[in-house]
C-alpha cells in the first residue's frame, strides 16, 4: 500500500539488486513524510518531529530496516514504527506509545530482556504483597 501511494505521488521507486547503490535514508524519510499520518488525529507527520532511532542496511543488498519515533505536532501523541524495505516491497508496523523520542532512543540501546529475567519477574510478582510505589519509587530507569 505504501509503495502504491509513493508511486501515485510521482516517486520513482526502484528495486536495486546486489552490487548497486544502497537506498538513501533521507529520501526514504521524505517519502514517509508524504504518506504517514497520525493514527490519533490524522494530520501528516512533520519530519522535524521524527527521529530515526535505528537503521540497518544489508551489506550486499539494498534491504533496509528503520526504527522511527515521531511526535504529532497537533495532538502531541507519539508513535514508533518499524519500516522494512525489501527490494520494491515496503512494510511498516506502527504503535502508539507514551515514550518520548529520548526514552525510545535510550531503551532501544539496551539489551533485550531474556527468558530468565521474565521468569524471575513473574516469580517475584506472584509472591509480592507490598507497595509498588515504595519499591519502584526509589529507583529511576
Amino acid at each position: 500500500m505504501l509503495l502504491y501511494k509513493l508511486k501515485r505521488c510521482g516517486f520513482k521507486v526502484k528495486c536495486y539488486t546486489a552490487g548497486m547503490k544502497k537506498l538513501d535514508i533521507k529520501k526514504i524519510m521524505s517519502w514517509l513524510g508524504l504518506v504517514l499520518r497520525c493514527p490519533i488525529c490524522g494530520i501528516k507527520y512533520n519530519l522535524d518531529n521524527t527521529q530515526v532511532l535505528e537503521s540497518q542496511q544489508s551489506p550486499d543488498s539494498p534491504d533496509t530496516r528503520l526504527l522511527i519515533h515521531s511526535d504529532c505536532q497537533k495532538c502531541k501523541s507519539s508513535v514508533m514504527f518499524n519500516i522494512d524495505i525489501n527490494g520494491a516491497d515496503i512494510f511498516s508496523v506502527g504503535m502508539v506509545t507514551d515514550l518520548t523520542s529520548n526514552d525510545s532512543a535510550k531503551f532501544s540501546r539496551l539489551e533485550p530482556i531474556d527468558v530468565n529475567e521474565c521468569i524471575a519477574l513473574h516469580k517475584s510478582l506472584k509472591n509480592f504483597r507490598g507497595d509498588f510505589i515504595k519499591v519502584f519509587g526509589k529507583h529511576k530507569v
